[in-house]
C-alpha cells in the first residue's frame, strides 16, 4: 500500500479497508481521499483503471454486495459510478 497511488491524480497514500483476508486481500476496497475514488479488490485483485475502462455493472455490484462494510460516502458519491448514479 505505501507504493499505490491513485491512477487519476497520483495521490499517495491510499485507504484500505479489508472484507476478506486469507493469505492475501480477497475482497476489499482502496480509496483516494483527495478525488474520491473507489479501486474495489475482487479476488485478490486491485482493480485500479483509470475510468473510461470501468465497467459500471462491475463497480455497482461490487458496491451493494458490500454495503454494509463500505463508507456511505463512498456508496453515495463514489467516482466514477456509486449507488446513487
Amino acid at each position: 500500500m505505501d507504493i499505490l497511488a491513485c491512477p487519476i491524480d497520483k495521490f499517495y497514500p491510499l485507504d484500505l479497508l479489508v472484507f476478506e483476508e486469507g493469505d492475501e486481500v480477497n475482497s476489499g476496497i482502496i480509496t483516494c481521499s483527495k478525488c474520491g475514488r473507489f479501486y474495489p479488490i475482487i479476488d485478490e485483485i486491485p482493480h485500479m483503471l483509470p475510468d473510461e475502462l470501468r465497467e459500471r455493472q462491475e463497480d455497482v455490484e461490487f458496491l451493494s454486495k458490500w454495503k454494509s462494510k463500505i463508507p456511505e460516502k463512498v456508496l453515495n458519491e463514489g467516482k466514477p459510478y456509486n449507488l446513487k448514479n
